[in-house]
């Protein structure tokens, strides 16, 4: 079969000639849009189900939400495998499909089942959600926010409403995930004395606390031709307006919520902290969605981050240089050029001191990136990407193919350099003599 592809390809060198362009181009175009990532996603398509539950400790949120889950989840169709996390306040559970499966479809199952638990849960618990399609591998940067001057509260608030925003709105990104600093809260202290003095109960409390931030839709109202919409404007947007809310009536005489409890702006309760440097900081930690490019993903997130530093206090600095996986791929891709200048010098090298001809150096040099465009080639139509393994796999047969390319030139070189001493008649052509030397050598170079 070689010895056929080998006489085909002498008897149409044009042709062969023509291959190996169209190859390389199209190999250095699919190369520069590929999708490059640190390793490849390892993962099966899995679908994630985060659920809030406040106030409880493990062991109930694993009876009471996770284990509901998991039965709804059971016998899903292509469901290979199901694992859950409980902890106190949340409930995470990963539902795992079998390879190949579409994660869309995978989700849609997963949504379809969920409202089947909803009426389960307990009283108080948050909806059951599934949380941005991404990988284990979707991690891309982590952001470290500082400021000398702004508060742990102002800079938890700065990062929420304006940083994360901003680069959720970069197409490609996932999820970004906001940790540490103190998260505002609008704190109702009540007072035991003052409301047992008012007669009002803690329900009544929490529950006037709960309206007194809520729009009311009032309907329409037509006049002279026109339509005009009515809407009640009960959310608060400070201290006072809390504190204005009516609880109750008594006597003709309002009872508000500062009469019986003490309105603060506090920090909500804290699970976890960031720091950066041993220095309290907020930390952001940013996914990618799958089949993205993330050194293009990681160029637009340096404009936005440049950007957002124009908008923001001076004393606030945003770091990025935390955890760059373009940084790994940018080191491989360098690797793996190091290795290809440093084969071919070698080439060149050796090839000289030994043959001492400028055409089988050539040759051999050419099959050095041939061959690894042609591999581009092969991971594009496998569905493959670019990774840290994939071209350190390359980087290793880089070895292998310069070592054949040289026995099989260096065989040639030889044979045709003998033809040329023999006597005219009995003399081969040249493509009988390069066919020939090259089956001659072909055994030692496939084992």
């Amino acid at each position: 079969m070689l010895n056929k592809i080998l006489s085909i390809s002498l008897q149409n060198r044009l042709l062969v000639l023509l291959a190996a362009v169209v190859l390389s181009v199209t190999g250095f175009y699919l190369a520069r849009n590929m999708n490059v990532d640190v390793f490849p996603d390892l993962t099966a398509p899995t679908v994630t189900i985060l659920t809030e539950a406040h106030g409880m400790e493990s062991e109930e949120v694993e009876k009471l939400v996770t284990y509901q889950l998991e039965t709804a989840m059971n016998g899903s169709p292509n469901v290979r495998r199901i694992r859950s996390s409980s902890a106190a306040g949340i409930s995470i559970v990963w539902v795992e499909f079998d390879w190949g499966t579409d994660i869309y479809k995978a989700r849609q199952i997963v949504s379809e089942r969920i409202p089947m638990v909803r009426e389960n849960l307990p009283s108080g618990i948050g909806a059951p959600t599934m949380a941005p399609i991404s990988s284990i591998m979707g991690e891309v940067m982590l952001l470290g926010v500082t400021s000398d001057s702004l508060s742990p509260m102002e800079l938890r608030t700065l990062s929420d409403w304006q940083i994360r925003p901003r680069i959720k709105a970069i197409g490609g990104i996932a999820n970004v995930v906001v940790i540490g600093g103190d998260y505002k809260q609008y704190q109702v202290y009540a007072d035991p004395g003052k409301m047992k003095y008012y007669d009002v109960s803690l329900e009544e409390l929490v529950e006037k606390v709960r309206e007194a931030n809520t729009n009311a839709p009032g309907g329409f109202l037509n006049q002279y031709g026109n339509q005009y919409i009515i809407k009640g404007s009960g959310r608060a947007y400070a201290l006072d307006d809390l504190e204005e809310a009516v609880v109750k009536q008594v006597n003709e005489q309002s009872i508000k919520i500062k009469d019986v409890a003490t309105v603060k702006i506090g920090a909500a309760d804290k699970i976890g902290d960031g720091s950066l440097n041993a220095e309290p900081a907020v930390i952001l930690t940013i996914s990618k969605q799958p089949d993205v490019n993330t050194l293009e993903l990681t160029e637009r997130l340096d404009e936005a981050i440049a950007e957002l530093e124009t908008s923001l206090p001076e004393s606030v600095e945003i770091k990025s240089e935390i955890f760059r996986q373009a940084d790994f791929i940018d080191a491989s891709i360098s690797n793996l050029n190091m290795t290809l200048l440093e084969g071919a010098f070698f080439v060149v090298i050796v090839l000289f001191i030994f043959l001492m001809n400028w055409r089988t150096t050539l040759i051999s040099l050419l099959a050095i990136p041939i061959s690894l465009l042609v591999s581009i080639i092969v991971l594009k139509m496998l569905g493959y990407t670019i990774n840290t393994m994939s071209l350190g796999g390359m980087a290793i047969a880089i070895g292998a193919l310069v070592d054949d390319a040289i026995i099989d030139v260096e065989n040639v070189y030889k044979r045709l350099r003998e033809n040329i001493r023999k006597p005219k008649a009995e003399r081969q052509s040249v493509i009988t003599v390069v066919r020939d030397a090259s089956v001659e050598i072909r055994s030692s170079i496939i084992i």
